[in-house]
């Protein structure tokens, strides 16, 4: 499988080589190829190694292999690379080049489909990526201008509702990948070539996230290209590598390194390159280079007739480079020190601007230096100048824009990099300018020094902001919020805008990763959310404007409830309150009180209870809460809707939580995101089940789980639904395996997401589940044990007192079915000591309480206490059935429920 071929390097240079060798690696692809074409079903490889080791070529080559195919065996070949940028980030750029290619060749077969795809966008790729998408992908559009519209609304108020806005970047990743398919399926058996992954956007890895679990079953193959060795520090590559890595681990796909070439196929291309070298000139390469691709090719190319069998390798790249850089003049190697600051790929206008030199003389050198040199190649003009009158250029190989580039000192990079940036700026508006062109003059102006912190941080927030509205890129906002925290701490605190833009990025950023919030769990790398809320709420207070004071106040309770628990968190909640409630204006108001309302149920239902009933009222009776559409308030609603309904039932009002979340629960089915529909049904079924209806909870809780199955990725209400299901079935005879499986899935997912407030709650249906499984002591109640003492110990810190209650009474029955009555009845005591201070608590019954605990201290033979704590269940439960007005309900209630019915009869307990 010699032969002749055009190939690139890791960098994207084109070298004429030969292609040589790879025959194992040649052979995992054509086996791709097989199993795709004979509708054996899809499935994906990576080809990893570092730069210039080959796998461009290798992929290349076997691009043209494929191509060359007809008849049996055949497949359709879609590639694209990801591009190399200084501003990096371009959103959907492979997805994009993939599905236009599909389209391009279904409107050869299907004349005038793909000219309607396009018609919404007039010129097409040229346009935005969700523009183009939106065209290709149906109801993609309407998602992304809800998007827009919920992400417009949340950025000008200040308060994202970051849980409703993952649904549409999921959503919109299920859609194109739904698209892709359809492409896919209408045509041949496809292969999809996408090489320098290492470079690809987020948004782009997030459909290939999706597209991967899709493959099987699919006439479709995937192969990756990574270089492995991080050439450029600038992009996404290493959260590339740890995608790759769990992709590979979770057997999504098959990773293939590329190592040296091999000592035959080093003579083959010295056999190819100069038909009339010694023998012993492959020899000495082996040796040297020890098969490195690039290096081989760079020793080839420097080698004359003359020289032997000698081969001089140089010490390193640099070495090489430097040598060629000798020949130029200092004018000349000014040129390409300032295309190099520009980037791999560079324009002759912005280089002779930033020299201060005549266009015309510059493109001349620059024509000259390509032609004498072969340190830079004429290229195509990058989409966002084709209307520009400039010639463009790239360096041969992207090392050695490298070595080029760093021919400067620091100061002198800083300089160049502002001067480009100015130039790419001359005479237009930032906001107007193509996406490419936007992330090209932020890249420059981060580089830029201090001069340019202020444009830096403008540049950086509009582009934040796009990324969120335009095109759901949650992940590149994130990135270009985090550029602009660092300008704007560099600036002097006497520059104006300073705070203004510090409590935007902030809010923004803090919003974007909310989900995310993992407190003291804090991934590497990840922003400090409680500083960075810190310091927006000092820059308001620098600003004395009290709407931004009640917005971070109200963040920074947020931080505060993820990073030092609850009891922090609500006294700063309760400040944005009183703030809200002095500045006067109702809707900061109504959010705070629901936000509020909500976290104190988890320390006083009767406070969270008045919060919510007060904040349910100014929306009803405020026209500019109530008879508005905005977002903002309407996802406050839907959540303080749906804490209402859960606090009443936590409180024994059953009848009317059912009621309210019943209807609750419909309203959001008819809405088109159903963002928090999720969370209605898990309250919901929580009060099924506290009526004892257990089929009813199961039915409702599968349509939560199949709800967000669709809508994709990770969540913790998934989670915890999936958690409450498990403690369903548990209880069924058939359903203990099945049980034990998803409660393990759930806890997974826990982990992954750490939502402060659920993590507990699930870690104790965890335990609970595996009490109900368990047989009798063995390994099953020794986890339960453990995972009740981490609940104990978490929530020391956490301030969730509730779970603390509820893993106590769990410890107490492990330690019960042990046959350790002393330790049971301590855990018991304890448990009953924190409730009488507490009062009820949510997710958590107070019957169950005392009743476990009353088995407890009647086992360790303390029968007064245990009767008296038995009659204060009998008591409770009498309270919560004397305020069901349903004479059906009620019944179910006290006989339907098996914890009513065993406190009922005393169950356990010696009369």
């Amino acid at each position: 499988m010699y032969g002749s071929s055009v190939t690139k390097d890791g960098t994207g240079a084109v070298v004429r080589t030969g292609f040589v060798d790879r025959v194992e690696h040649m052979e995992e692809l054509r086996s791709l190829r097989s199993d795709v074409a004979s509708g054996r079903g899809g499935r994906a490889i990576t080809v990893d190694g570092v730069s210039g080791m080959g796998k461009s070529a290798l992929l290349r080559e076997f691009e043209a292999e494929v191509s060359a195919v007809r008849g049996d065996g055949a497949c359709r070949i879609v590639s694209t690379r990801c591009q190399p940028s200084i501003g990096s980030e371009l959103r959907y750029g492979a997805i994009v080049d993939v599905l236009l290619q599909l389209a391009e060749e279904r409107e050869v077969r299907q004349p005038g489909v793909f000219r309607k795809l396009l018609s919404l966008t007039g010129q097409g790729a040229v346009r935005s990526a969700p523009e183009v998408l939106s065209a290709m992908v149906p109801g993609l559009g309407a998602l992304f201008t809800l998007g827009k519209e919920v992400t417009e609304a949340s950025l000008a108020s200040g308060s994202m509702p970051f849980d409703s806005l993952v649904p549409f970047q999921q959503g919109a990743a299920a859609r194109i990948v739904d698209a892709l398919l359809d492409f896919v399926r209408q045509g041949p058996p496809t292969l999809v070539l996408i090489d320098d992954i290492q470079y690809s956007d987020p948004s782009s890895l997030l459909v290939l996230d999706r597209l991967l679990r899709r493959l099987p079953g699919e006439p479709l193959g995937l192969v990756l290209g990574h270089a492995t060795d991080g050439a450029y520090a600038d992009g996404p590559g290493e959260m590339v590598e740890e995608l790759l890595h769990d992709w590979a681990k979770d057997r999504l796909l098959l990773r293939r390194a590329l190592e040296g070439l091999p000592g035959e196929a080093v003579a083959e291309l010295v056999r190819f390159r100069h038909p009339d070298a010694p023998s012993a000139l492959s020899e000495q390469l082996v040796r040297l280079t020890e098969g490195h691709a690039i290096f081989v090719t760079l020793c080839l190319e420097e080698w004359r007739p003359d020289a032997g069998p000698r081969v001089e390798l140089p010490r390193s790249l640099s070495r090489v480079v430097q040598d060629r850089l000798r020949l130029l003049t200092e004018s000349d190697r000014e040129l390409l020190v300032i295309g190099a600051t520009q980037g791999e790929t560079f324009l002759s206008r912005t280089v002779a601007e930033v020299k201060e030199a005549p266009h015309n003389e510059v493109m001349e050198r620059l024509r000259l230096i390509a032609d004498q040199h072969r340190l830079i190649l004429p290229t195509e003009l990058p989409r966002w100048a084709r209307r520009e009158s400039t010639d463009c250029y790239r360096f041969a190989h992207g090392a050695l824009r490298g070595v080029v580039y760093d021919q400067q000192s620091p100061q002198q990079r800083r300089s160049r990099h502002a001067h480009i940036a100015a130039a790419l700026t001359a005479g237009l508006l930032l906001d107007s300018m193509p996406l490419e062109r936007r992330l090209e003059v932020a890249g420059h102006l981060r580089r830029g020094g201090s001069q340019c912190l202020l444009a830096s941080a403008e540049a950086h927030y509009g582009l934040a902001r796009d990324a969120a509205m335009e095109g759901l890129s949650f992940t590149e906002a994130e990135r270009h919020c985090e550029e602009v925290i660092k300008a704007v701490r560099d600036l002097p605190e006497q520059e104006e805008s300073r705070d203004r833009r510090l409590i935007q990025a902030v809010e923004l950023l803090l919003s974007l990763t909310e989900v995310r919030w993992r407190g003291q769990h804090q991934p590497a790398g990840g922003p400090d959310i409680d500083v960075l809320a810190a310091e927006a709420e000092s820059a308001a207070g620098r600003r004395g404007t009290p709407a931004l004071a009640i917005r971070t106040t109200l963040l920074r309770g947020k931080t505060l409830l993820a990073t030092q628990g609850l009891v922090p968190s609500l006294d700063k909640l309760r400040t944005a309150v009183a703030l809200a409630e002095e500045h006067g204006d109702p809707v900061p108001l109504f959010v705070a009180r629901v936000e509020y309302g909500r976290q104190v149920s988890k320390r006083r239902l009767a406070d969270g209870l008045a919060q919510l009933r007060e904040a349910e009222r100014m929306y009803a009776s405020d026209p500019c809460l109530g008879g508005t559409g905005d977002p903002v308030l309407q996802h406050a609603r839907n959540l303080g809707e749906m804490q209402l309904g859960i606090t009443l039932f936590d409180s024994g009002h059953v009848s009317e939580a059912l009621t309210r979340l019943t209807r609750c629960a419909q309203r959001l089915r008819q809405e088109s995101l159903k963002a928090e529909l999720p969370i209605a049904l898990n309250y919901l079924a929580q009060v099924h089940v506290g009526l004892g209806s257990h089929r009813e909870a199961e039915e409702i809780l599968r349509e939560a789980l199949d709800f967000e199955a669709g809508r994709g990725g990770d969540s913790g209400w998934h989670a915890y639904n999936t958690a409450l299901l498990a403690a369903l079935l548990v209880q069924q005879p058939a359903g203990r395996g099945k049980a034990l499986e998803l409660i393990a899935d759930a806890w997974a997912e826990t982990e992954r997401t750490w939502l402060a407030n659920l993590v507990p709650i699930v870690r104790n249906l965890y335990a609970e589940v595996l009490v109900a499984a368990a047989d009798g002591p063995g390994d099953l109640l020794d986890e339960a044990d453990r995972l009740a003492i981490a609940t104990c110990v978490e929530t020391q810190r956490s301030g969730m007192i509730r779970s603390e209650i509820a893993a106590h009474v769990l410890r107490s029955r492990i330690l019960l079915l042990r046959g350790d009555t002393a330790a049971a009845r301590d855990q018991a005591r304890q448990a009953v000591s924190i409730l009488n201070d507490v009062g009820d608590m949510p997710a958590l019954r107070t019957e169950e309480v005392l009743y476990h605990s009353a088995v407890a201290q009647a086992a360790a033979g303390a029968q007064e206490e245990a009767h008296a704590l038995l009659e204060r269940a009998r008591h409770e439960i009498t309270r919560k059935a004397d305020l069901i007005d349903d004479d059906l309900l009620r019944d179910r209630f006290l006989t339907q429920v098996s914890l009513n019915r065993d406190i009922r009869r005393g169950e356990g307990i010696d009369q």
